[in-house]
């Protein structure tokens, strides 16, 4: 085991001291292996490990934040070594407080007060919280270092606006070298600004106090002349000449002023409207401030101003008032019809739909702006759906298209190959025993020179049923929350107040559920019919035939492509689920599965039963040790990989029924099963009863980019048909005891119902092949030997009544040994196992004929029952190994047809 790493140690950082966020690089030792053994970085208690930046294991950059002690050690905790020590310390320094008119190279942030009235934010003119200079004489900073300042003044500051400010730490700071007369004046200056806060109003009274006086006196000095004079009677023509020049004296005053006055009126009304328009500037601005608060997007500003307007102006009676209100009212208007036309534009996200109906709502839209869209979203989803199919639609026609055009040049150039010199070819041509309609599209499965680029070149009916299904989980999703917001009353309060709008909400959602459903499953049978055109299209009636297919159904899907689109629905289906959309609302796309996987399992038979009649040219006639081809091993493993291509669609999903619980899917399947079964007995029995050029070619696929076209389907065989009969024999004998049983397993292993009648049909149908087989086989080899019998025994003019003494068996019956052996010897080579089988029976045919033979000779002489009954004998006793009781019973009746030997020696 490696010994634990030593804990982390900081011997040195720099700079050793600064304000929060100073950069600082620490060096040491241990300091972790990497950036992920890096846990732990305090600099004066304070976590620094997000700005920390590890760069080797004795250095670390990072920034100092905002710590509450002004000094401490710097920490380092990693994962190797644990919690570290320092033998160095950071100090922390306060930073320097910046004025209105100070230079300063980072940006200062200035104090903000919020606006009740007119709900936004403002900032306060710096100049009246903080004045720069509160002493009023010239500043001249001195020179004292801000350490020994923090020392003579601890938790004291120079800032005058702090609660702790210290007088004489501001003075020491600032104005140091200041002459003790400046200071007087800068006293002076504080006292002045102190008593302004006095003073107020009343320095308007002081300015005019001369002209106070000057009236009062006027008046005193009036009065007392009039009360010296009062006893005096003033005589009338002196009085009549008095109120003449006083009326002269008013009406020249008139004259002279009535200018003045008029202007004075004037500035008047025109002071009095400028404050009507000062105090109601809110109402008179608002059409123009609506205008652009909308061009800007601040829906929010508006409603709220037009919420503060209406409660004001709403009930007023003043006529200017009422206009500037129906001109609010007309953009107000126009901002709903926009507002309206942006929650119906599509496409559009969840949060600008749910932001859309608030603002509606909290103009009092009329209608329902919340179900409108719910309705509009509806319809778009379809509308998109309808167009995706459309598109594909024309884009596999104008594929279809080329495609042909490309097909009919490929054959052109291949048809006038040198490679295709049909009459310097002298083998047999399987040209024509090529079908003219071979199909381009699908090959073996086994075919292992075929391009595989198909498989990587969807076709367009999946590609669109992927586009299809991304589209509705896509779409669907939003569509369904926000109906889930609208019945809880969510898209009126985020936070679920009870209020009256949200009332109604729930209100109106209970009215129209049934409304939402129908949405909901027409967008699933647009979902599943659409998917049917494509696949399924049988499935469908003629009239939604027309308005969801459209498709060219030029060649059927293979089972890979099924399965492949088998997922892509069920991963929708489990999305759609997870919304918690109710089951019974979702029950047809299982319907839809259901239909898929159960077309997939058929098609793949039926692929899977074409592939079992490719297997016919793939015969190499290459027998092993048991007498086997390659036959009998390749069709299990086509019926292994068809089944194993089916595993998932075979497996149920939750919610999902079984694929063979339906009674017609399990008989469709059993006799697909036993066609495929069926169709490999008839391939043994092709090649075993028909020449080469006899075997049926025009299943197979051609492939316009082999090198070799028509070399490779059947090669010249030096095999005789003998030789054929016994290797189909052999893999007969193999396939009843072995390979039927492994796939009725298989078969059993994936669930198929009716195996037992599958595999009892294709048993007795394989038993019948055998048997006809084996007759053949037979016919061909024990017809010549039994044949050869009657001409060779009476071969020049035999006679059992006249013949001489036995020496021995005759040639024809040496001859007839040959053939047997030779029979042995061919079976014997290619399958031991066939050997008794077939011997036994060439034997039966022998002994019966010779039997026939014995019984029909009239009359035997001594030497003929002698040479008869010696050649019998050895017959017999060369073939007792392979005697049956039908063959002893015919030799026993041929001895019996032989009269008895009197004396012993003959017997002997």
């Amino acid at each position: 085991m490696s010994r634990a790493r030593q804990p982390p140690l900081v011997t040195g950082i720099s700079p050793n001291e600064g304000i929060s966020w100073t950069k600082v690089t620490i060096r040491g030792e241990n300091l972790g292996t990497g950036p992920t053994d890096l846990i732990g970085l305090t600099i004066c208690g304070h976590n620094c490990l997000l700005t920390a930046e590890w760069m080797s294991a004795s250095k670390i950059v990072c920034r100092v934040g905002q710590a509450k002690n002004d000094k401490g050690d710097i920490i380092v905790t990693t994962k190797s070594g644990g919690k570290g020590t320092s033998t160095v310390s950071f100090k922390l320094l306060k930073p320097e407080k910046i004025g209105i008119l100070d230079q300063s190279a980072v940006w200062v942030d200035e104090m903000n007060y919020y606006d009740m009235r007119t709900d936004r934010n403002k900032g306060i003119p710096p100049l009246s919280l903080r004045p720069a200079n509160p002493l009023g004489i010239e500043i001249d900073k001195g020179r004292f270092p801000q350490k020994d300042l923090e020392s003579l003044f601890p938790g004291m500051s120079a800032d005058f606006t702090s609660e702790n400010f210290s007088a004489a730490w501001y003075l020491i700071e600032n104005h140091s070298t200041t002459s003790f007369d400046q200071l007087k004046t800068a006293v002076v200056n504080l006292k002045k600004q102190a008593n302004k806060k006095n003073e107020g109003s009343l320095a308007y009274v002081k300015g005019g106090l001369s002209t106070f006086f000057e009236a009062q006196d006027a008046l005193s000095a009036i009065h007392q002349k009039l009360e010296a004079d009062g006893t005096e009677k003033v005589e009338g023509s002196m009085t009549q000449k008095l109120e003449n020049v006083l009326n002269r004296a008013s009406n020249t005053a008139d004259t002279l002023f009535q200018e003045v006055l008029g202007r004075k009126d004037k500035a008047d009304s025109t002071r009095n409207a400028l404050n009507v328009l000062q105090r109601f500037k809110f109402l008179f601005n608002l059409p123009l401030n609506i205008e652009r608060n909308i061009q800007k997007g601040d829906y929010d500003v508006v409603i709220n101003d037009y919420e503060k307007a209406k409660s004001l102006f709403g009930k007023t009676e003043v006529q200017v008032f009422k206009k500037y209100y129906a001109e609010v009212e007309t953009r107000i208007e126009a901002l709903r019809e926009l507002l309206l036309d942006k929650l119906l534009e599509t496409p559009s996200t969840l949060h600008d739909q749910k932001r859309y109906i608030r603002y509606l709502s909290d103009l009092h839209a009329p209608g329902d702006p919340a179900w409108q869209c719910i309705g509009a979203q509806h319809q778009w989803i379809l509308q998109l759906m309808h167009n995706c199919k459309e598109s594909y639609v024309k884009e596999q026609k104008g594929k279809d298209t080329f495609l042909f055009h490309l097909y009919i040049y490929m054959c052109n150039a291949l048809l006038h190959s040198p490679m295709l010199d049909l009459d310097s070819d002298v083998r047999p041509s399987p040209i024509g025993h090529l079908s003219q309609t071979a199909s381009l599209k699908r090959g073996s499965s086994f075919q292992s020179g075929r391009d595989d680029a198909w498989r990587f070149k969807a076709p367009q009916r999946v590609v669109f049923v992927e586009k299809l299904t991304k589209l509705v989980v896509s779409q669907l999703p939003n569509f369904w929350k926000l109906w889930v917001s609208y019945v809880n009353g969510s898209l009126f309060s985020e936070t679920a107040e009870k209020s009256g709008q949200m009332e109604r909400s729930k209100k109106n959602a209970r009215q129209r559920q049934n409304d939402f459903k129908k949405m909901i499953q027409e967008v699933m049978h647009s979902l599943v019919k659409l998917i049917r055109g494509a696949l399924l299209p049988f499935s469908l009636r003629e009239g939604e035939l027309r308005q969801y297919g459209g498709w060219e159904m030029k060649s059927e899907l293979s089972g890979q492509w099924l399965t492949h689109v088998i997922q892509t629905v069920r991963l929708s289906s489990e999305s759609l689920t997870a919304l918690e959309i109710p089951n019974d609302m979702l029950q047809i796309i299982q319907d839809l599965i259901l239909d898929l996987r159960v077309r997939c399992i058929m098609v793949t038979l039926q692929h899977t039963a074409e592939d079992i009649k490719r297997l016919a040219e793939k015969e190499d006639w290459v027998v092993d040790n048991e007498g086997l081809t390659s036959l009998p091993s390749q069709f299990e493993q086509c019926i292994i990989h068809s089944l194993q291509s089916l595993k998932t669609v075979l497996d149920c999903k939750p919610g999902e029924a079984s694929v063979f619980q339906p009674q017609k899917t399990q008989e469709d399947v059993c006799q697909l099963s036993i066609g495929i079964m069926q169709g490999f007995i008839d391939c043994l029995e092709q090649l075993s009863t028909k020449p080469d050029g006899d075997i049926d070619t025009s299943h197979l696929s051609v492939d316009v980019s082999s090198p070799d076209l028509f070399g490779s389907i059947h090669e010249e065989s030096s095999l005789s048909s003998e030789q054929r009969l016994l290797i189909a024999l052999s893999n007969c004998r193999y396939l009843e005891r072995h390979t039927f049983l492994n796939v009725a397993e298989h078969f059993e292993k994936h669930g198929f119902q009716g195996v037992d009648k599958i595999t009892q049909v294709s048993m007795e149908s394989l038993k019948e092949l055998d048997q006809r087989l084996f007759e053949m086989y037979i016919e061909f080899k024990a017809d010549p030997i039994v044949g050869s019998l009657e001409p060779g025994i009476y071969a020049g003019y035999f006679d059992w009544k006249d013949c001489l003494v036995p020496t021995g068996v005759r040639n024809y019956l040496k001859e007839a040994l040959v053939n047997i052996i030779a029979v042995h010897a061919e079976v014997f080579t290619i399958s031991k196992d066939l050997v008794p089988r077939v011997m036994s029976r060439v034997v039966e045919a022998v002994s019966e004929e010779l039997s026939r033979l014995m019984q029909c000779v009239s009359s035997f002489s001594k030497n003929g029952a002698l040479q008869a009954k010696l050649e019998i004998c050895a017959l017999r006793d060369t073939v007792a190994i392979y005697l049956t009781p039908e063959s002893k019973s015919s030799f026993k009746q041929a001895l019996e047809a032989l009269p008895q030997l009197s004396s012993g020696t003959d017997r002997k």
